[in-house]
């Protein structure tokens, strides 16, 4: 699950219910983010075997983990801080079911 604790969303919680979710300012995205800050399409989490990784997708402001610009798969960790655009995003692990 992803937690918004900054940007309009604050307070929102995000299930991450498919094997890619999709982060964006597109309307089909999975996880929508309505600002101007957000591409369209911006950022990919997708579960695997072994836990939960991140990717930017081409977006124009670039996409964080805890204040680190993504460049290809990053594995997240409980607690761990996902920034898109001015929204910022706590992973919680575990509470998927």
């Amino acid at each position: 699950m992803l937690v918004a604790t900054r940007g309009p969303n604050s307070g929102s919680e995000f299930a991450l219910e498919h094997v890619i979710t999709t982060i964006g300012r597109h309307p089909e995205s999975d996880i929508f983010l309505d600002d101007v800050t957000v591409s369209r399409r911006h950022v990919e989490v997708e579960r695997t075997t072994s836990g939960y990784v991140v990717r930017d997708v081409g977006s124009l402001n670039g996409t964080y983990l805890n204040q680190d610009l993504i460049e290809g798969d990053k594995p997240m960790a409980n607690g761990d801080e996902l920034q898109v655009g001015r929204f910022k995003l706590v992973f919680v692990a575990g509470s998927e079911a």
